[in-house]
Formats: structure tokens, C-alpha cells, sequence
């Protein structure tokens, strides 16, 4: 693959004239990188933008993260989803206090140890930051990849990844950080997915295998996926006196720790729904609305019916919020949220 030698001399200038703004690409320190790159796994970019700046603006340094209360964290990460990232910032800010004496750790072996830092986002920090030779590979840079070269390997196996993870090792250039950045932001734009690839405008198709064969259009290739498990679920919006009941998720596992309106497995009739409320200790008023959403996770869809009810007075085993509380303190995962945003 000697002609992928000539890709850092094409890249590189593109990305220089043609590069977005971004906040995160105002400088290159560690913490704000760090936190670009767990805030941009799974989410768009302009999703990301507005969260990051919030995020920063309350917790600017490490030290700030590391001694964050849970509840706001949470809140700040409201919506983002994946909510296991931001636990793992947290924990990995504390190892940096602990053991790196506040400041972020220069070498691969050590930024990649810190929690829930993978092979990507290791070497997306430590090539944009400290300019090591570090590939950082992704969806997007897969993608690029399996164009520029036209391999049909499914990218989303982990021996595709290896492969292209060795090529880019062997022929990164001295501006490492920007070499990064520009595959990823070629893998965004103009090679970016789930479109037809703009290849007469990409400062790489004259090496490009995939264009030249005419197959970029159909590549790349995915390994079938799994069908995702479906569970059916019934929401409990209780309402009394201008308060909502709420509860929290268990410590361990999906959605771990965060707040959720009550809920059971299966979608309830009516009938049974009002029994259920009573069996919590609830004593059922007004039956309001139902309505029916779902929410996928990466393996499982939820199937869910939101049954909004006003009740007699607060109680059960929950903690009854006002309107105000909820909207400002308590972090409600996505798949509860989109009942509340239609109460």
C-alpha cells in the first residue's frame, strides 16, 4: 500500500483551508479533548456543541470533575445519553488526581489505562495533544479507509480495525494532531456516511482505489447485525399537587443510578394499570392520557406506554418533585424524558 504514503501530503493542506470551527479545536488541552471525544462517541456534532460549553463552564479543570456531585453531573450529561461515559469521566478524573498529581497523563500506556478510555479516543488525545504518532480510529476514519483502499472487510470487526490501525501507525506524519483531525473530518464531510460520498470535491481521489473502481458508493461493508431484543414497558407519570413522582435506577447496570419515572415490564391495559398504582400505594384520581414511544438502546428496544395519572396524595416509595425540581435537578435518561417533554 505504498501509495497511502502520499495521503498525510494531501490531507494535511485540505484540512488546513477547509476545516469547521469547532470549540473543542480552540487549543489543545488534554481535559477539553478528552471531553470532546467521550461527548462526540455516539452523537452528532452539533448535538454535542451546546453540552460541552455548559459542561465546561460549570466544571473547567479536572480537579472541578473529579469532585463533582453526582446529581449534576448527571443533569449536565442529560440527554447525551450513554451515561456510563460520563461516570467513567468522573472516575477517570479521579485517577488523575490520585495518582498523576492533577495533570493529565503524556504517554499512550497511561492515557489509555485511565477508565473508559479505549484504543480510539487514546490516541485521538495523545496525537492532537502531544503530537505522537498515535492512529485514531473510528467509524470515520474505517470508512475512509475501506474507499481509499476498496476492501470489502466488514469495519465493524475487530481485525479491519487492527489492519487500518497498522497502515495509519506507518505513515503518520510529523504534524500528527492535525493528521488526526483531518481524516476524521474527511470521514465527516465530504466521505461522510450514509450518503454518496463526494468524491470529485475529495483531495484524495486521485489515490483512491474505491473511486477509480467505482465502489465507493457501496462501501463499507458491515458484518449483519443482531436483531435487537424488544421489551415492553409501562410508564407511570403520577401527578398530585403540582408534584411527580420519581425513583431511582439501580446502582448497577443500564440507565445505573440515574432517575426514571415508576415503570413495570409489559404494556398494561387500563384496568391494570389503575390496579398496579394501587399496589405501589397510590390511590388513582384521573386518569389524563396514553400515549405510546419507544427507546433502542444499542441491544435492546424499548416498547414503552406512558400512562399519565393524577393521584390522592403523594406516597409510595418514591420522591415526589415539583415541575421546577425536576426540569433543574433531576437527570432523566432519554427514554423518560420524551414522556415528560409530552406531559
Amino acid at each position: 500500500m505504498e501509495y497511502l504514503r502520499e495521503l498525510p501530503s494531501l490531507l494535511l493542506p485540505w484540512y488546513c483551508e477547509n476545516r469547521r470551527e469547532l470549540p473543542w479545536r480552540a487549543d489543545r488541552e488534554p481535559y477539553h479533548v478528552w471531553l470532546s471525544e467521550i461527548m462526540l462517541q455516539q452523537t452528532r456534532v452539533e448535538a454535542v456543541k451546546g453540552y460541552y460549553s455548559r459542561f465546561l463552564d460549570t466544571l473547567p479543570t479536572i480537579a472541578a470533575l473529579a469532585e463533582c456531585d453526582d446529581e449534576l453531573l448527571h443533569k449536565l450529561w442529560e440527554g447525551l445519553g450513554y451515561y456510563s461515559r460520563v461516570r467513567n469521566l468522573k472516575k477517570a478524573a479521579q485517577v488523575v488526581m490520585a495518582r498523576h498529581d492533577g495533570l493529565f497523563p503524556r504517554t499512550h500506556a497511561e492515557v489509555l489505562a485511565l477508565p473508559g478510555i479505549g484504543d480510539y479516543t487514546a490516541g485521538a488525545i495523545c496525537s492532537i495533544c502531544y503530537g505522537l504518532p498515535t492512529p485514531a480510529v473510528d467509524g470515520n476514519v474505517l470508512r475512509v479507509f475501506s474507499r481509499l483502499t476498496d476492501d470489502p472487510s466488514p469495519i465493524d470487526l475487530s481485525p479491519t480495525k487492527r489492519k487500518v490501525t497498522e497502515v495509519l501507525a506507518a505513515i503518520y506524519p510529523a504534524e500528527a494532531g492535525d493528521f488526526t483531525q483531518a481524516l476524521m473530518e474527511l470521514g465527516a464531510t465530504v466521505c461522510g456516511p450514509n450518503r454518496k460520498p463526494d468524491c470529485e470535491r475529495c483531495p484524495c481521489n486521485r489515490i483512491c482505489r474505491g473511486y477509480a473502481h467505482g465502489t465507493a458508493e457501496v462501501l463499507p461493508v458491515k458484518a449483519p447485525k443482531k436483531e435487537k431484543r424488544q421489551e415492553d414497558r409501562t410508564v407511570f407519570l403520577f401527578h398530585c399537587d403540582g408534584k411527580y413522582a420519581l425513583e431511582k435506577r439501580p446502582s448497577k447496570g443500564l440507565l445505573a443510578g440515574l432517575w426514571q419515572f415508576p415503570n413495570v415490564s409489559g404494556q398494561l391495559d387500563t384496568a391494570d394499570a389503575l390496579a398496579e398504582a394501587e399496589k405501589m400505594g397510590l390511590r388513582p384520581q384521573d386518569l389524563q392520557k396514553e400515549i405510546f414511544r419507544k427507546h433502542i438502546f444499542t441491544h435492546i428496544q424499548w416498547n414503552m406506554k406512558g400512562i399519565y395519572l393524577d393521584v390522592a396524595e403523594t406516597g409510595g416509595d418514591f420522591q415526589w418533585f415539583t415541575e421546577d425540581e425536576v426540569t433543574a435537578a433531576a437527570a432523566l435518561p432519554t427514554a423518560f424524558r420524551q414522556f415528560w417533554e409530552e406531559r
